[in-house]
This record gives C-alpha cells, structure tokens and sequence, in this order.
C-alpha cells in the first residue's frame, strides 16, 4: 500500500470511529491520538467554534462529530438559491447550517468519504427535517459533480489532511461556477515546523503534520488557478495548545511544544474563480 493511500485508511478508521462515538454520546478529540475526551475538558482547536443560536435547532449527533477548525459557514457570504459544496461534511453540521443560508431554492452537497460519517450525517439530515441537502459518498481528490456546478466551496480542517492539495484545489476549481468563491477553513503553518511532526503519520490523521505553510498554500491557490487569495488567522495555538494536541504521540512535548508556539493557526482560507477562465473556456476565438 502506498503512503497515500495509507494516510487514507488512517484518516478513514479514525472519523469513522469518531462518528461512532457521537452516536454513543462522547465527544472526540481532533487532534494527538484522537482519544475521547475527558468530561469537560475541551479541544483546543475544535471547541468554541459555533454560537449557541447555530446549533440550538441542530441534532446534538452533528455538533459532537464536529471535528473542524473554524467556521467556515459564519464568515462566508452564503446567498439564497446558491448550490454549496461541503469537502469533507463529516456529521453534516456545515451542510445543515448552509442549507438554511441557500433556502428552498438553493442546494446544498456534503462530500465524505466514511460510510459511518455519512450515514450520521443522512440520519442528522432526517432529524433537522432539511430537504436541500445531499451527502455524496466520494473523496475530496476526485469530486462526484461536473464542472462549473457550484457557486461556493466550504471545508472545515479538511484540505489539510489530503496528501494531494494540488489535486485537491484543482478538483475544487473545477467544479466552481465562472466567479465562484473558495472559503474554507483549515489549519496553517507559519514559517518551518520540526521534521518530527511532518514525518508522523499519527498527525497526519490528527490535522496538524498535513497542514501547508501559509505562502505554501496562497501560490498553490494560484497555481490552480484561483485569484484574489488570502488566508484570515482565526485561532493561534500556543505552546499550552500544542502539549495537548501532541499527547500521546510518543513526541518529546519539552522540545516541540516550544518550537511550534504560535506556529500553527486556524486560517479561513478565501479565492475566487474569474469570471472567465482558461479553463472554462473551449471556443477557437476565446482561446486564441
């Protein structure tokens, strides 16, 4: 098996076992070795992300297989009747909260690759009673949707974990209409992090060893195509968060945790498809 496709089954195993585990009332952690959380003891990339009107009126399945790092869909601009595509929707808890943002007349696609995953998230769907909701069971390299057939791309502490984020952006481009919007959340690293943590597999899966360096990030953006990129700091993680992400791993916490003080953020992540691509476009004249 290829180190691609064993970073794949790894993060399968793992966020099936988390659906699992919202099933059974317990909450996961994100990040280190991904255990089940202590009672009352918070994660400290995945907790205080959702205001309390958000998820009041969301089946309580959903908000505890929230795994995200942000929220993408409260700082995207989500207008009424647009079709949403959710890369990695997990228990659903971005896909509900857009579906009520699009209306009736919009749509709303989650995109996973965990059957539990999605069969948590089709059961939070029938709970909430929201009809414009579709799970599609695929993975965020090869998108399920042809091309220009959505309007905006939401992910939550998703892309980060892909071992082909060229292939990832390329797919996202894609399928966005002329003028479609990129806005998704994802962990980023600022400035070089040690070896240690980008050769563990165990982070790979717990979204920190994955994630791109800030300039990394912004001119893989552009090489697909994309323009008018940035990435908005959300949440630094300090020493004190990295301790806590790392336990278990086997890591030397009194070397690292210093190292990568301040390293790590939570960036909401933003660019635009033009409104006429090469890509979108096919005629002999346009592309002379």
């Amino acid at each position: 098996m290829s180190k691609d496709q064993t970073l794949k089954e790894e993060i399968k195993t793992r966020y099936g076992q988390a659906a699992l585990q919202a099933q059974r009332q317990e909450r996961r952690s994100c990040c280190g070795t991904g255990t089940v959380l202590e009672a009352g003891k918070l994660d400290p990339i995945t907790s205080g992300l959702y205001a309390d009107d958000e998820t009041s009126t969301l089946p309580d399945d959903a908000v505890r297989a929230s795994l995200g790092c942000g929220n993408p869909t409260a700082l995207a601009q989500i207008a009424p009747g647009e079709t949403v595509l959710d890369l990695g929707s997990g228990g659903g808890i971005d896909v509900l909260l857009s579906a009520r943002r699009v209306g009736p007349t919009g749509k709303v696609y989650g995109l996973d690759m965990t059957d539990e995953m999605l069969e948590l998230a089709r059961a939070n769907q029938a709970k909430a009673g929201i009809t414009n909701v579709e799970f599609l069971k695929g993975d965020i390299e090869h998108i399920p949707l042809p091309d220009n057939s959505v309007d905006l791309i939401i992910s939550n502490c998703v892309i980060n974990l892909s071992p082909d984020k060229d292939l990832v952006l390329a797919e996202a481009f894609r399928v966005l209409k002329s003028g479609g919007r990129l806005a998704v959340s994802d962990i980023v690293v600022r400035g070089e992090i040690p070896e240690d943590i980008q050769r563990s597999i165990e982070l790979w899966a717990g979204c920190v060893a994955g994630a791109l360096e800030e300039k990394e990030y912004l001119v893989k953006l552009e090489r697909a195509g994309f323009e008018r990129a940035s990435i908005q700091s959300t949440r630094v993680y300090t020493a004190a968060d990295a301790r806590e992400l790392f336990e278990g791993t086997g890591i030397d916490l009194d070397t690292i945790a210093p190292a990568v003080d301040g390293k790590f953020i939570s960036g909401f992540v933003r660019a635009v498809k033009p409104e006429t691509s090469p890509a979108a476009c096919c005629s002999a004249t346009c592309c002379a």
